[in-house]
């Protein structure tokens, strides 16, 4: 029989130690030969991203050991960071963000020359090239500011030699693909203030004899048309998710400009661009492709312009668009259920079966104990709709008093061009199986909607995304679903600016907790330049234009309203973090002195934008709790008790 215990104050076999253990997982998985092989972020091993080839007979090896930690810098948000050629592995190295190459001796080299500046030097999207070549983007620190950058697209011979520049069309370029018979290349590229999810050119150009590019031509895209994904289908022919009907659809695209939407459908088969590489698509042969629609798993026919879900894969509700690939008669990706941790799967598309490569963890507790998203779509008093997931408290083991609510956190994701699935997260499990509810909120701006509902943000970054979470939570209180008295908002990056605005323009929380956030907004973009240069000009579009809209960057920066916070906040920042740098939430803490607010601030050495060492995550879904359970008036079991500040 279950006990009866106030909410939040519940037991749980989820432990910190456990969600961080999952906080790692596949990524950038490929077909190698007969072979998958795929990145694997270890949270135990510090944050280290091995390479892992599935075995035969079942299981995995890695093919790089320690300390080989394969990930980049570029854009700061990495792109896709190893490949193979012939029977070299080239790959490159967090460490020194280097090309290295490992032979089939076993030998490993760097192919890149040590730059002046530690990490000065960086490369991303790599690609096999022209014969003994691997092709990559290799962006270079040119000056003081993190927004002094060069960029180029560069051939990187596989037996060592000088780089070779083969173009640099734009400011933002992705890794060039080689055609069929090596006559041609093809990229995206854009520049300044457009971020991709904007407006992109598609960029093909011939390969000249001595192996440089010829002059480029825009095949598609532009300024309000965005191409996400590009890949060869023939000497003479290209496929490529963009979107000039609002919505990424798959087209086929000519040598001469010609393109033909292959399946139009008002559903989103491609997504932002945020690291360079990304592959939401794989053409299977016979005018079929394997597509992500809205991050499930289907299958686009050309003969009848339908998307059709795959049911083998129904349960598996967001697959990475990282690595769709083409494999073994079907489809080898990286998914997650609702109840089940992501993992390579493969799916037989002609048999229908599914099959599991890499296992669920030991440590996953029984499903009762996870929470059961409900989708939602709420609406705000503007009649705008808002996606949402709901998780609500689960625990076979205990019941709330008798008229008890929970309290519940909304979580505001990253990007803020980002979104939701409903797959497990037990960082979400962690506060759920505690008796805490969680509402994931795809607010305005969100993508895997279309454009219109992503340029709901467009000039109103600071005020959509607050009404829109703001919306959701006072629905659940007035439903009876969350105690409006013990409600909180917790989010990172893009998201912890959305949770740090809304605590200090709206009354709606109690609390919150603002990771890796972006404060002031004017020290954060164009001349203030505490960010980098993918995101410089960002808020151009989220904001306004400087100098003419500098007053409304003002109005909009949690930090010049640190005075009129609703409640106790937490603050969460990396050390090393080059996007959301540690000085913004410095200068917020720093303000806090002596007013009288409750508030913590947790720093980390050795951590980037976003946390990815064991010990880190353990220590930050531990001093959350401890802080809720401060603010709502629980006592969390089985963890240390946070020191506050006033």
């Amino acid at each position: 029989m279950s006990r009866i215990s106030p909410y939040g104050t519940w037991t749980s076999p989820i432990t910190a130690a456990s969600a961080a253990a999952a906080g790692g997982g596949p990524q950038w998985l490929d077909a190698v030969g007969a072979e998958l092989w795929w990145a694997e972020a270890r949270p135990g091993e510090g944050g280290r991203v091995a390479l892992v080839r599935a075995l035969p007979d079942g299981g995995t090896e890695d093919v790089l050991p320690a300390p080989w930690n394969v990930r980049n810098r570029v854009h700061e948000y990495g792109g896709r960071p190893w490949t193979v050629a012939g029977d070299t592995v080239v790959f490159t190295h967090w460490a020194d963000q280097r090309v290295h190459a490992r032979y089939a001796s076993g030998d490993v080299v760097a192919l890149t020359p040590e730059p002046e500046v530690p990490q000065g030097v960086r490369y991303g999207d790599l690609r096999p090239g022209r014969p003994g070549e691997v092709w990559a983007v290799r962006e270079r620190s040119v000056g003081p500011k993190r927004s002094d950058v060069a960029r180029e697209l560069v051939a990187i011979a596989i037996d060592g030699g000088a780089e070779r520049v083969l173009t640099a069309s734009h400011h933002f370029l992705t890794g060039p693909q080689v055609s069929p018979g090596g006559a041609h290349a093809v990229w995206l590229g854009w520049d300044h203030p457009a971020m991709p999810w904007d407006g992109t050119e598609l960029c093909v150009a011939e390969v000249l004899p001595d192996g440089t590019f010829g002059p480029h031509r825009v095949l598609a895209g532009g300024a309000d048309v965005a191409v996400c994904q590009v890949e060869w289908e023939a000497t003479g022919s290209l496929l490529a998710l963009l979107d000039p009907d609002g919505w990424w659809n798959l087209h086929r695209i000519g040598l001469d400009g010609s393109a033909r939407n292959l399946a139009p459908v008002s559903r989103e088969l491609g997504g932002p661009l945020w690291k360079l590489g990304m592959r939401w698509f794989a053409p299977l042969g016979g005018g079929r492709h394997a597509v992500l629609d809205a991050g499930t798993l289907a299958v686009l026919d050309e003969a009848t312009g339908e998307v059709t879900p795959v049911p083998a894969a129904a349960d598996l509700v967001e697959w990475s668009s990282t690595c769709l690939t083409a494999y073994a008669g079907g489809v080898a990706g990286i998914a997650a259920g609702a109840v089940r941790e992501s993992a390579v799967v493969h799916v037989d598309l002609a048999a229908g079966t599914r099959r599991d490569l890499t296992p669920q963890s030991a440590e996953l507790p029984p499903e009762e104990f996870l929470p059961r998203p409900e989708e939602r779509v709420f609406t705000t008093a503007e009649g705008e709709s808002v996606p949402a997931y709901v998780f609500p408290p689960a625990n076979p083991e205990f019941t709330a008093p008798e008229g008890e609510l929970p309290p519940f956190l909304v979580l505001a994701h990253g990007g803020p061009t980002g979104r939701y699935f409903p797959a497990l997260e037990l960082d979400i499990a962690f506060f759920t199986s505690r008796g805490i509810g969680v509402v994931a909120v795809n607010y305005g701006g969100s993508t895997g909607y279309g454009r219109k509902f992503r340029e709901r943000l467009r000039e109103q970054w600071g005020v959509v995304d607050v009404a829109d979470c703001a919306a959701v939570a006072e629905a659940l209180v007035a439903e009876g679903v969350a105690d409006g008295r013990r409600l909180g908002i917790r989010g990172g990056s893009a998201g912890g600016f959305t949770s740090a605005a809304s605590l200090t323009m709206t009354r709606t929380y109690r609390a919150g907790t603002v990771m890796y956030p972006i404060l002031d907004l004017t020290g954060w973009t164009g001349e203030g330049g505490e960010t980098h240069d993918f995101e410089s000009r960002y808020l151009d579009s989220l904001i306004g234009p400087l100098p003419e809209t500098a007053e409304r960057y003002r109005e909009r920066s949690p930090i010049h309203h640190a005075a009129a916070l609703a409640g106790p906040v937490l603050f969460l920042q990396g050390l090393e973090d080059e996007i959301c740098p540690p000085e913004q939430a410095d200068r917020f803490v720093a303000s806090l002195a002596g007013r009288g607010i409750e508030h913590a601030y947790l720093t980390f050495p050795g951590e980037q934008h976003g946390f990815r060492r064991a010990e880190t995550i353990v220590a930050v879904l531990e001093a959350e709790l401890s802080f809720y359970g401060q603010v709502f008036g629980f006592e969390p079991a089985d963890v240390p008790r946070l020191e506050l500040s006033r």
